[in-house]
């Protein structure tokens, strides 16, 4: 029952995000930058305005669906980063060992040890404020926890007689990395790229709040945040619904991988059973 809770709840939440995200110009004939109209400046919530109006008289309704665009550019893409680099860090140290599997636990220890966000304050005072700025500073962030399960996975696998038998038949470590261990490993790292959206987009909206993200006016729920303080007691909802959007996203794609951490473990389906 909460297998199927989480995947549903999870999946139904990720799916209006992105479908928000992909239809907003057909949800709303407002443009989120040109549309700005100071005599409607923080109006309440209504038939005109769903969300009302922030103090530039810009539908809060119309920015939270294009700033889902970027929270989710940036989410899946800045994992994506993550995905690859903890992948080919990962199988490479289990599979090849030695001093390559020392220098790689040294990395991934030491990336652990330092927190995300603070990494990612630092990567953005170097490169600046901006999207592609914030890929890599997020892309670079996040990846060794996909190391460690990939290494993991790949000492497990490594004895196993089909690899074994690849490489008796004369496949090179390439081959062997990319075709046979890569598949076997598809389901916990499926899970944790879903769990590392979340994140991603939670870190966005972070820096974006902080002034190191996306460059206003273009809308993202970080700094739709930010210009909502000069507003929060006469017009709290500039706030409160962007807020909502960074929460239900989130939420979606931690439960989506909760759903899908226990669909895939083997262990929880004999539980189950």
């Amino acid at each position: 029952m909460q297998l199927r809770f989480n995947l549903v709840v999870g999946g139904v939440l990720t799916l209006l995000v992105i479908l928000g995200g992909i239809f907003a110009p057909l949800l709303t004939g407002l443009d989120p930058i040109l549309d700005a109209d100071l005599m409607k400046a923080e109006e309440a919530p209504g038939a005109e305005f769903w969300f009302g109006t922030d103090m530039q008289g810009r539908d809060v309704f119309t920015r939270v669906l294009y700033g889902a665009r970027v929270s989710l550019t940036v989410g899946i893409v800045s994992q994506g980063i993550n995905s690859m680099i903890g992948l080919m860090l990962g199988i490479s140290a289990g599979y090849r060992g030695g001093w390559w599997d020392d220098l790689v636990n040294g990395i991934t220890n030491l990336m652990l040890a330092i927190p995300s966000l603070i990494f990612a304050l630092a990567v953005m005072a170097v490169l600046g404020p901006g999207l592609s700025s914030l890929l890599i500073a997020l892309g670079l962030t996040n990846w060794s926890w996909t190391c460690r399960i990939a290494r993991s996975a790949t000492l497990s696998l490594r004895s196993v007689g089909y690899i074994q038998a690849a490489e008796t038949v004369g496949y090179g470590d390439a081959r062997i990395m990319a075709t046979q261990l890569l598949p076997n490993m598809v389901g916990p790292i499926l899970v944790i790229a879903t769990l590392g959206i979340g994140s991603a987009v939670l870190a966005e909206a972070a820096l974006s709040f902080l002034g190191l993200g996306i460059h206003p006016p273009t809308p993202s729920w970080g700094n739709m945040l930010t210009d909502a303080r000069e507003t929060i007691v006469i017009a709290p909802w500039a706030a409160i619904f962007p807020g909502l959007a960074i929460f239900l996203t989130v939420l979606g794609f931690n439960l989506l991988g909760d759903g899908l951490r226990d669909a895939l473990d083997p262990h929880m389906k004999t539980r189950r059973a």
